[in-house]
């Protein structure tokens, strides 16, 4: 499954919605997601699944990027 990771590139930084990245992970679950993500400076605001037409919309853009965790 594909997941869309909300962060913002500091642990210390707070939730700014500006200052909001986004990454899609293909793992899982989002536990999975989370585990594998810990070792980044990352201060993760959320972990949504992306599934059918929202998944559709989101390929489409010519960032569209999964990282694959094991």
């Amino acid at each position: 499954m594909i997941f869309k990771v909300y962060y913002q590139e500091q642990l210390t930084e707070a939730p700014v919605r500006e200052k909001t990245k986004t990454v899609f992970v293909e793992g899982e679950a989002e536990k999975d997601v989370r585990i594998a993500l810990k070792d980044k400076p990352y201060n993760i605001e959320i972990v949504i699944p992306v599934e059918g037409e929202y998944l559709a919309y989101e390929q489409q853009s010519e960032h569209f990027k999964v990282l694959e965790i094991g």
